[in-house]
């Protein structure tokens, strides 16, 4: 998600002592010359299942490149040599493994890739396809998402529940064409512009747990906000920089094209499902609670959609057991469930014409506490 869309900066730190080996940092490569993710692995005589750090450890995901001057951390930790043994340096127990660290170590040494510091004397350095006889445990780091804003950019990835998952967020409408909207106190509440709050905030949550995320409606100009009255505009493009269109099958066509091309190139790496926003318009005296919609005989879709029903109707009990839940999981044939390629879970968030659904999409922590519960779900 690299570019100016989506511009995704790892920010690197050296690792605190862990509970199963001695201090360590990350080695840093810069490269002389743009270089093939693969070459720079052979360069280092790093084996495939090195592969999965390097592209983690950098948030490479959909390039194949290591670019010319960019600094990038590797999957190899360079340990101080405790003047005993490998095993005491790196606090291993396996024999054999450090034979193969040596081994590695020798051979990178042959070639000219490490050289000894004579300032930091002897060191060694372990990728970690040699650790993996050990349970790892997760090491978190920081990632940066411009679209997010300057308050909420800085993302700490907490822990990898859901490594391996791709998500595709949608919020309804924008650019020229604002969704359901209507008045109150003067000011003019739009669809697109609270969906699109939500949706960020989901983003960083889904972020801070390992996953990928494609935003696919962006707003530049807008990241995560805390007013209640969110201004509107029809700045809004996708997130390969196209104009939206005001038609609406035009548009939609626009979004699953997208979409489609995206799962095609990550097919087979990622677990992949789409998640699509909207705020209703009824009469002004319908309340209506969250909906999750799941194209027709789709039973993947109706499993991933009432374990979110399940976690939105337990906070509900918990923090308004006094007015329960009265959301509903069901099956619609909408054009975006039909069409895209991925698994796809279309949400309505509530009524915005009803005075009471307008505190859940009004208030900041509200917009946040929906964002962490649909989360949440989606981790279950």
């Amino acid at each position: 998600m690299a570019g100016k869309k989506i511009s995704l900066i790892l920010i690197l730190f050296l690792t605190a002592p862990s509970a199963f080996s001695q201090s360590f940092r990350y080695l840093q490569y810069i490269p002389s010359a743009t270089i093939k993710i693969d070459d720079a692995l052979k360069k280092y005589q790093l084996k495939p299942e090195d592969k999965d750090s390097l592209i983690l450890f950098n948030n490479l995901t959909g390039s194949s490149v290591l670019t010319k001057g960019t600094k990038y951390k590797m999957p190899i930790r360079i340990y101080p040599f405790s003047g005993d043994n490998i095993r005491s340096s790196i606090g291993i127990d396996n024999y054999n493994t450090a034979k193969s660290i040596e081994k590695y170590n020798t051979t990178l040494e042959e070639t000219g890739i490490k050289k000894t510091d004579p300032k930091k004397g002897n060191e060694i350095w372990v990728s970690i396809s040699f650790l993996k006889e050990k349970k790892k445990e997760f090491e978190p780091y920081t990632t940066k998402y411009t679209i997010l804003g300057k308050k909420y950019e800085k993302v700490e990835v907490t822990d990898n529940k859901l490594r391996g998952e791709l998500f595709y967020l949608i919020s309804g409408h924008g650019g020229p064409d604002p969704g359901a909207n209507c008045n109150k106190e003067g000011n003019l509440l739009c669809e697109d512009e609270y969906a699109y709050d939500i949706v960020l905030r989901l983003a960083r949550n889904l972020i801070s747990h390992g996953a990928q995320v494609y935003v696919i409606v962006v707003d530049e100009n807008d990241g995560i906000r805390e007013s209640m009255y969110l201004k509107h505009d029809h700045d809004e493009v996708t997130y390969d920089e196209k104009p939206i269109p005001l038609n609406q099958v035009k548009r939609l066509k626009q979004r699953t094209d997208l979409i489609n091309k995206l799962y095609k190139k990550h097919e087979g790496k990622y677990k992949q499902k789409l998640i699509e926003l909207h705020i209703d318009s009824r009469s002004e005296d319908k309340k209506i609670d969250l909906f999750f919609y799941h194209f027709p005989g789709s039973e993947a879709g109706k499993k991933i959609a009432d374990k979110m029903l399940e976690t939105v109707k337990e906070k509900y009990n918990t923090h308004q057991k006094e007015r329960g839940y009265t959301g509903v999981v069901k099956e619609r044939d909408l054009y975006s469930l039909r069409e895209t390629l991925p698994l796809c879970i279309y949400i309505e968030v509530g009524n915005i014409t009803n005075e009471f659904d307008q505190r859940r999409i009004l208030i900041p922590n509200n917009r946040q506490a929906l964002a962490n519960w649909l989360a949440e779900g989606l981790m279950k």
